[in-house]
């Protein structure tokens, strides 16, 4: 019990510097919170009955991987969402809805997509379509989903790239 309010203390004493460290690397302080918080869960179960080192260096470390991993992940998502030709299946007329011509040119497309949407786990499904049909934030999704950011944006990542692969085997 003593390591693990040893550990505890430790986190909350760097808390605050943790979140300002990963903020520095995201570049967005509600993914840096998250991100510290997952560094804390990661850090107490590797604390666990084991005698660290350098605790405080290895809980940055911690803090380090997970938001460069999140910008890696982020970067990818934009790389795969980037508007690969959903736009111009999304073009619409003034009354909202895609013209004849877009619906004939990309009837396959959107019948192959709507296809690999409903292969994904229902809540990647949702978190897909949240984001990219209803514009909603990664931060609106992991409340909807009561899920923490980082995983929502995992999801979004997930399902673009299924649909993307579909679409590739098509």
């Amino acid at each position: 019990m003593a390591k693990n309010s040893n550990a505890l203390a430790l986190f909350a004493a760097y808390q605050r510097a943790l979140v300002d460290y990963a903020s520095s690397i995201t570049g967005n302080r509600a993914q840096a919170e998250d991100i510290v918080q997952e560094a804390w869960l990661r850090f107490d179960e590797a604390h666990k009955g084991k005698f660290l080192e350098d605790a405080k260096g290895y809980l940055y470390r911690i803090v380090r991987n997970l938001a460069v991993d999140g910008q890696r992940r982020l970067t990818r998502e934009h790389r795969l969402i980037a508007r690969d030709g959903f736009e111009e299946a999304a073009e619409t007329s003034p009354d909202g809805m895609p013209s004849p011509e877009t619906i004939a040119l990309y009837r396959d497309e959107i019948r192959c997509v709507m296809e690999a949407m409903a292969e994904l786990p229902e809540r990647t499904r949702i978190a897909f379509e949240m984001h990219r049909f209803g514009g909603a934030t990664l931060k609106e999704i992991a409340a909807y989903l009561n899920i923490s950011v980082s995983l929502a944006q995992t999801l979004v990542i997930d399902g673009a790239e299924h649909c993307k692969q579909r679409l590739a085997r098509s």
